[in-house]
């Protein structure tokens, strides 16, 4: 064995192999066929002199070998993404670029404006949005900050709570108009629930508890498509007050409901606190939020 016999993408490979059980499995993740998997793999067993799975008709399990190899190649994902952090967090000038994590629901019915202002105050700061309801992650830098809802944060991230979204029941307007009304006078319409999609599990035992999903025959699995579908009836459904304060065509029934409020986070990664960048951009965005998010609260 000579030392060019083991290269990073032959690394990556194995991982990947080892991770997904097939070829056909770690060439989807690499972007390669199984045909070019195969024949690496094959090129590398010979070099190295050493067999790294065990095959079978269930697929390819890695032996010691590939397991030490597999070990390496996580090492080496994680040291070279932590220089990244790290010369990222070396930055100083307001400049380069910002990769956001938020969902879809924030990003439209909150953030959107506060980050077209962004761009424009920081022309040289390039913004980066994922909106997805998917969880992205900051230590592996598919994103550098995430603005999301969550009653418990990874303690492996840093950032602060920058306000609660509250929520309450809302309604078309031309089908309500004394409010508040008591939740008891509202049990027997028809409502729109979440989807279990949407992983909503709070907002769904709360309905379940007040046997609200007994007249809930309509289910969205975003809160933008339960917001929409409110447009097109008397139905009614619980929605974050961010949202149903700016709809028009929609009043809120009732008071804030207490037990559905959710605390919003502002998380990044402990590497890039200190750039400049980041914390300018945590400081602004997090004084929008905080202020709208009680301004639609006292509405």
């Amino acid at each position: 064995m000579n030392e060019q016999s083991i290269r990073w993408d032959d690394l990556q490979m194995v991982w990947a192999i080892a991770d997904t059980g097939s070829l056909s499995g770690a060439g989807r993740r690499l972007g390669i066929s199984h045909a070019t998997v195969f024949r690496r793999l094959t090129d590398m067993e010979k070099r190295l002199g050493v067999a790294l799975f065990e095959r079978s008709r269930t697929g390819y399990t890695p032996n010691s070998a590939g397991e030490d190899l597999a070990a390496v190649a996580r090492r080496v994902e994680a040291d070279i993404l932590g220089a990244e952090r790290r010369l990222a967090g070396q930055d100083l000038k307001l400049s380069g670029s910002v990769r956001l994590t938020t969902t879809d629901t924030l990003y439209t019915g909150l953030l959107a404006p506060a980050l077209a202002d962004f761009r424009v105050n920081y022309p040289e700061i390039e913004l980066e949005v994922v909106v997805s309801n998917q969880v992205h992650s900051l230590s592996k830098r598919e994103a550098d900050i995430a603005i999301r809802p969550t009653r418990n944060p990874p303690e492996t991230l840093v950032g602060r709570r920058v306000g609660s979204i509250r929520q309450a029941i809302y309604g078309q307007k031309q089908y309500w108009h004394d409010t508040p009304i008591p939740l008891n006078s509202l049990t027997e319409h028809q409502w729109i629930g979440p989807d279990a999609h949407m992983g909503d599990s709070t907002l769904e035992a709360w309905m379940t508890q007040h046997e609200l999903d007994q007249r809930c025959h309509y289910r969205v699995d975003s809160m933008l498509g339960m917001q929409t579908a409110l447009h097109h009836g008397p139905c009614l459904a619980v929605l974050p007050c961010y949202l149903g304060e700016a709809d028009p065509r929609l009043r809120r029934l009732t008071d804030p409901i207490p037990e559905l409020s959710v605390p919003l986070w502002l998380l990044t990664h402990s590497d890039l606190r200190r750039t400049n960048r980041i914390r300018v951009f945590t400081q602004e965005i997090g004084e929008y939020i905080r202020q709208r998010l009680e301004e639609h609260s006292r509405s």
